[in-house]
Order: C-alpha cells, then structure tokens, then sequence
C-alpha cells in the first residue's frame, strides 16, 4: 500500500500543473498521484499522459466529462489506495523539504502499527500553508502553533484557541483515506467552493491529530479568473450560498458538544466565517435581489437551529455583517476591506 495518494484535479491548467507535478514526484514509489482531467479542452490532458507514461508506478490519470472541483476530488478519493490522501489543485506546489518531511512521518507511523508495539495512527496531519501571491512577490504563511501540539499525537479535548484569520482548510489537511470515506464525503458536481465541505464534514470522526509545524503548501493566489478572486465570488454568489448552508447544516452540534466541546465551537466559528463571507459578498453587490437573498439565507439558519441563529448572529463574527440599516452596511463593507488588507486572503 502507497503510504499517500495526491490527488490533482485539473481543467485547463496546461500553464500550472507542470509546476505542480514536479513537486509532487519528489515522493517517489512511497506516493500515488492521481490527476483527474476534468473535461480540459487545452493541452493538459496530454501533458497528464506524458507523465503517467514516464512514471508509470506513481502517477495515475483519468479523463472524464466536465463535472467541476468537487467531481474531480470525488473521482481520487474513489481511486485512492493511499493510506492518507491529500487534495492538490494543479495551480498549487508543494514545498520539497516539508513534503519530505511529512512521507517519512507518514512511513514511520506505519511502521510502528505493522510493529508488534502498536503504534497509533493519526486520523489527521495537519501542516501550515502559504498564501502565494507570486505575481506580486508576497507570500503570507499560516501556522498553527497556538492550536496544536508539535509533532504530539493530541486529540480535540487538548487543542488551544484558534485565532480569529485562523481556520483549517484543505490545503492544510492530509487525512486518513478510510476516515474521509466513513465519513462518507461525496462533494457536490459542477460547484466550486466545495473545499469547504471536504475540510469540515470529516472532522468528527477525527480521533487524533499530528501537527508538523512546516510550511508544506503553497497556495497560489492572483489570477483573475479564480473562484476566490474578489469578482468571481460575487458572480458564483449562489454557489457560495448553497455551500455555506450544505456545512453549516452538516452536523449535530449538540451531540458533538457533549463528546468535543472544542471541536463544536471551531465548527460553529467556521460556519460563521462562511456565513460573513455570504453576507459580506451579498452585501457588496448593492442590489435588491441579493438584499433578499441575505436576508433569506439568514432565515433559513434561523429556521433550521435557532440557538445555532442567535450564536452567529449575537456572538460570532458573522452578527458584524449582518448589522442594521444602512449605516449597518457600511460598517460591514469597512470592516471587510480593512480585513482583506491585513489578512491578505485575496
């Protein structure tokens, strides 16, 4: 069994997965790579091919029919012999060193559970990422050192605070296949913003955690046409909404709350995140349909958990966004840009 399956979903990246893949071999025979072509129409599926034909016992390729982010991730997770798996978007790399870091953790960890002294397995590694704005010279890492112990197995009862710009997304987690696939993630097709739901719904059945304290990914920010540019938010406002609502809604909180009062209070707080993102983006469109559309999504919260309602509304970040009246809106939209600047997200 590969001790890691990457997995890189790709439409039209002929002028990004080069990079990509060339970081991702430096795993070798321990690594399965597999590259899901989702319906390009440039040169990616040949330069796939290329590399499935030269490294035949590491890179996997499937071409399939258009089905967008979350079809690809589901296409791997199905395909995956790994005993971890980890996401990749083919304009994102990995760093060589931590990357090495991370395989040989992975391998001594495996080893220990094949020993007769029965070492536990992590369900969940966690890394720091860096948000890449190469084509402006800035880089911003996120770490997670006032979270998680270094380099400890721990559990979600001795995590610290996360801080409030600080929240686990895809690019910081590699998972153990079979948790991803008791917790039966299945990502909805032609959506983007799914990576949200793939970070989060696997969480509860988490049991233990290992944090390595290296910048690992390198997550590639700048290009215009990207799903978490400023523009392309607004212009796939629905999506984000039908996303926003599929995590919130995807958990139990008071059954968690009794086992992981911890983990309960990151998934709430996460939540809120997404649900201020809505607001925020819905807000900045200025007109009387998404006006409608913020209030309705904030009702249908309401509606489905009205104690889960009050914490985002009265005691969460998200309560910022959604502010009354005009000088409300104001606030909201100043709060943002000032945000945006120091947290550099976009």
């Amino acid at each position: 069994m590969k001790c890691l399956t990457i997995t890189v979903p790709c439409f039209n990246s002929q002028d990004y997965i080069k990079r990509c893949m060339d970081s991702l071999l430096v795993g070798g025979n321990d690594v399965e790579i597999i590259i899901v072509d989702d319906g390009s129409t440039d040169k990616t599926a040949e330069i796939a091919d290329k590399y499935r034909e030269q490294y035949p016992d590491i890179v996997k390729v499937v071409h399939k029919e258009n089905g967008g982010h979350g079809s690809g991730v589901n296409k791997g997770l199905e395909l995956a012999t790994g005993m971890y798996f980890k996401v990749v978007d083919s304009d994102d790399w990995l760093d060589t060193n931590s990357y090495k870091k991370l395989i040989n953790k992975i391998k001594m960890f495996c080893k220990k559970e094949n020993s007769l002294e029965k070492g536990r397995l992590p369900d969940l590694f966690v890394c720091n990422y860096i948000y890449d704005h190469s084509m402006e010279g800035v880089q911003k890492p996120m770490n997670y050192r006032n979270v998680f112990p270094v380099e400890k197995i721990c559990g979600w009862k001795n995590i610290g605070r996360f801080r409030v710009s600080q929240y686990l997304i895809m690019h910081a987690l590699v998972f153990r296949t079979k948790i991803l696939k008791k917790a039966g993630v299945k990502l909805p097709e032609h959506m983007f913003y799914v990576d949200n739901l793939f970070a989060n719904q696997p969480l509860p059945y988490v049991k233990s955690i290992y944090y390595m304290d290296m910048d690992l990914y390198h997550y590639f920010l700048g290009r215009e046409d990207q799903s978490v540019n400023e523009k392309m938010l607004i212009k796939r406002i629905d999506q984000q909404i039908y996303v926003t609502r599929l995590v919130i809604q995807s958990f139990n909180y008071k059954k968690i709350k009794k086992q992981y009062p911890k983990l309960e209070k990151y998934l709430c707080r996460n939540g809120s995140i997404m649900l201020a993102i809505s607001s925020i983006h819905l807000l900045l469109m200025q007109t009387k349909e998404a006006k409608q559309k913020r209030r309705a999504l904030w009702k249908e919260i309401k509606e489905y958990d009205r104690g889960l309602y009050y914490r985002f509304r009265y005691q969460m970040i998200s309560g910022f966004t959604y502010l009354p009246g005009g000088i409300g809106d104001y606030l909201t939209l100043w709060g943002y840009k000032v945000a945006r600047k120091i947290v550099k997200f976009q």
